[in-house]
């Protein structure tokens, strides 16, 4: 395992490539390579891979905080690709563009311009478009 990491020494900073596993490593500092050994290092856990497969996403769309609706870009039926905006929602005086999650048919509009919306309550439901199966 290989990472760039900085530390401070005395105050001054370092930038220093750590090179190793387990107890025994190489730190280059600068052009000077040391060995180094960390007697009680616990062995790094590998990150975990997905199984391969996409996470499946949600296609509700919900806002994570109150608010109060500025437009709604769709209606039921309207077709919408990820990443388009959907709607645009005031809140903490900002105007957020809230995004479709999902690429698919909007199924459902339960927000109308101008109201006030709690979080977390659904807005727009989209049914995603079913993704071909991998062979």
């Amino acid at each position: 395992m290989s990472e760039t990491r900085k530390v401070m020494v005395d105050g001054v900073e370092f930038e220093v490539q750590l090179e190793g596993e387990g107890t025994e490593w190489k730190a280059t500092v600068e052009g000077q390579t040391f060995s180094i050994q960390i007697p009680d290092a616990a062995p790094v856990s590998k990150k975990k891979r997905s199984g391969g497969g996409k996470k499946k996403k949600s296609g509700t769309v919900s806002a994570n905080i109150p608010g109060k609706v500025v437009t709604v870009e769709v209606s039921v039926g309207d077709e919408v690709v990820e990443g388009q905006v959907i709607l645009i929602l005031e809140a903490m005086k900002m105007q957020n563009e809230i995004q479709a999650p999902v690429s698919g048919t909007v199924v459902s509009v339960q927000c109308e311009e101008g109201q006030a919306i709690e979080a977390n309550i659904p807005l727009v439901v989209i049914e995603p478009v079913p993704e071909p199966e991998a062979e």
